[in-house]
């Protein structure tokens, strides 16, 4: 069952021709099996692909890290889509987001923290988003197992992965 009607939305969707970061906003991009159409990766050995086809973080992480003192802002640690409202620590690998109308993504795995980001940090203490140092606080990436297009004010309901939907579906 997906959870009740929340607030969970896009915010912001964020790409980067040229590639790296900061990933800078758009209107709407398309979320295929092999990324984020529009952006690109500099390093395809530690990015992208399709277990990492999108890099996604939740707003109140950025708001909270900029209140303490980091020059962080949407995008600017190479996420795809910054989305609020879901409980970003309760987020698991295997637990499904619908986004928009369309789009169906798994999660995979934390996203882990690299010094390509490190701008957005105090002192450049970009482990401050490592999943093994602060649980709750990473980016997390995901596959796409239904392409759709992704815009800012985009509905997004979770499918926790122990459901008999997502099970059925597998």
């Amino acid at each position: 069952m997906t959870d009740s009607p929340s607030q969970a939305r896009v915010l912001q969707v964020n790409v980067n021709p040229a590639g790296g970061v900061p990933k800078h906003p758009v209107e709407v991009a398309m979320l295929t099996a092999d990324g984020v159409r529009g952006d690109r990766q500099l390093d395809l050995k530690e990015h992208g692909g399709p277990r990492r086809a999108v890099c996604l973080f939740a707003a109140e992480r950025i708001d909270a890290l900029a209140a303490e003192g980091h020059p962080i802002a949407p995008g600017t640690t190479g996420e795809n889509l910054t989305i609020g409202g879901l409980d970003w620590a309760a987020l698991r690998p295997g637990d499904q987001l619908l986004v928009g109308e369309r789009a169906r993504l798994q999660i995979t795995a934390p996203a882990p923290p690299c010094k390509t980001i490190a701008d957005s940090f105090h002192e450049r203490a970009f482990r401050r988003i490592s999943e093994k140092l602060h649980p709750g606080w990473s980016r997390l990436y995901a596959s796409v197992l239904t392409p759709g297009e992704a815009r800012p004010g985009d509905p997004v309901r979770v499918i926790p992965a122990t459901t008999p939907e997502t099970d059925s579906e597998a």
